[in-house]
């Protein structure tokens, strides 16, 4: 068997991972170190919870040591990009538990926080800097931080990055950094997109896998249920309720249908949170650190912090909204059936979802075991509205009907056209419209594309 030790790390960091719960390396582990601490560019492809972190985190840190004296001022020697404040909050917290001990420095920054905080920081430079690139970018164009002499670029959860619309900005932070150094970048699936990113930022890398990219855990159980979206909530509540104290994520897709979503959990007594965008970083930190210490059960998140939820104890996944991404669908449940335990992952399809569904089982291979109800028919796919409409009826059964295809939301307040008051059908004929619920996306979050203009930080 394998050993860190077998892998020629610093006896620093072996003394610091005897404190920890990694005993023996995983395959990503123990496939990627030694390329790493050889200096080769490096393209790791893993699914979520294998351990990437210590894959690039280690040796990364054994070759930092080996430096001798501190950086200059306001300079950095390896840099970590990341999607999400999460993952890099996660991030450097593993490293600082690698780095216990030594002399080197770890800086986070990330947007939702103090910029000048971060600019004191970084006035006497740091080893490595964690960031996610919209705030990273905000301090090069300050002038409070210098990539000159960054001989290191981490590109973790590069796929994510991507869907996140941050090609810019990456294209943008690279121009900073010399030509000169060692470049990895990591990723639990594999689009056409990173081959294009591997062949412009790598040079002639070492391509490690070891799983079938978008393969989820063996261990999670996974299985749809077909409902329409106003019945969800309650669907929903019927799963938490056969498993009391279990630690459950449910994933929908925007903030406002998140916190909506949320708030209605805890009038039924749950004890529940949220983390999306449109909560600050100490809210957010604040959440997980609830939820991570057993205080909440339920915790509702959008997909910006699929990424960055690393907790053990998580049992369940319920993608109550399915993701538009099918990429994301993976991430999600990879957040139950950590550190070698069991969980399920339970997706919620309303008709207007099917396409989405069956995107993430051409991505699977393979179909999702039906858990309850039966795959929508072609009729009822149709009649569905689409994302941006108004999908209708709120949680407890009463409210709105469908919209017409192609029709414009109501302004708030108003009833949708040929609909009269009370919920009663419109006055054309054609097919019912399904009921839904009020949790429909109008937007997923962090979506931008690669053309989106407003960075997410």
């Amino acid at each position: 068997m394998t050993t860190f030790a077998d892998l020629g790390l610093s006896p620093a960091i072996l003394k610091a991972l005897e404190k920890t719960t990694l005993k023996t390396p995983t395959p990503i582990q123990a496939q990627a170190i030694p390329h790493i601490m050889q200096g080769r560019d490096l393209m790791g492809l893993a699914q979520t919870g294998t351990g990437k972190t210590a894959a690039f985190g280690l040796p990364l840190l054994h070759r930092l040591l080996d430096i001798g004296h501190p950086p200059g001022p306001k300079n950095v020697r390896a840099l970590i990009l990341a999607p999400t404040r999460e993952l890099i909050s996660q991030i450097k917290d593993n490293f600082e538990v690698f780095t216990k001990g030594t002399a080197v420095k770890v800086t986070m920054v990330v947007g939702g926080a103090s910029l000048f905080k971060q600019a004191q920081a970084l006035s006497k430079g740091t080893d490595v800097l964690v960031a996610t690139p919209g705030r990273l970018i905000d301090l090069l164009e300050r002038g409070d931080v210098s990539l000159e002499k960054c001989a290191y670029l981490v590109l973790d959860e590069a796929d994510h990055m991507l869907d996140m619309g941050f090609i810019h900005s990456l294209r943008k932070i690279a121009k900073h950094i010399p030509l000169k150094r060692q470049t990895l970048l990591f990723s639990a699936t594999m689009p056409k997109d990173i081959s294009e990113i591997a062949d412009t930022y790598l040079r002639d890398p070492i391509k490690v896998q070891v799983a079938p990219p978008g393969k989820p855990i063996e261990r999670i159980v996974q299985g749809v249920h077909y409902i329409p979206n106003g019945d969800k909530a309650r669907l929903l509540e019927e799963y938490l309720k056969k498993h009391p104290g279990e630690q459950a994520l449910v994933f929908g897709r925007t903030k406002h249908g998140s916190e909506k979503l949320m708030k209605l959990l805890a009038t039924w007594g749950f004890k529940v949170g949220s983390i999306h965008g449109n909560k600050s970083q100490n809210q957010r930190d604040r959440t997980l650190t609830e939820f991570r210490n057993g205080e909440l059960d339920v915790l509702v998140a959008t997909d910006v912090a699929a990424r960055g939820i690393d907790i053990p104890t998580v049992r369940h996944v319920y993608n109550f909204d399915m993701p538009n991404v099918p990429e994301n669908y993976v991430h999600r449940i990879g957040r139950t059936a950590r550190a070698g335990a069991e969980g399920t992952a339970v997706a919620f399809c309303a008709p207007a979802e099917m396409g989405e569904l069956l995107a993430v089982e051409k991505l699977l291979k393979k179909p999702i075991p039906v858990l309850g109800g039966a795959p929508w028919s072609a009729d009822m796919v149709a009649a569905a509205p689409k994302p941006g409409q108004n999908r209708g009826q709120r949680p407890g059964g009463s409210g709105r009907g469908g919209q017409k295809q192609g029709s414009k939301p109501p302004a708030q307040g108003q009833r949708p056209a040929g609909q009269k008051p009370g919920g009663q059908k419109p006055r054309s004929g054609g097919a019912p419209k399904p009921q839904g619920g009020s949790f429909a996306p109008r937007r997923a979050e962090g979506s931008g594309g690669a053309g989106a203009k407003r960075r997410p930080s």
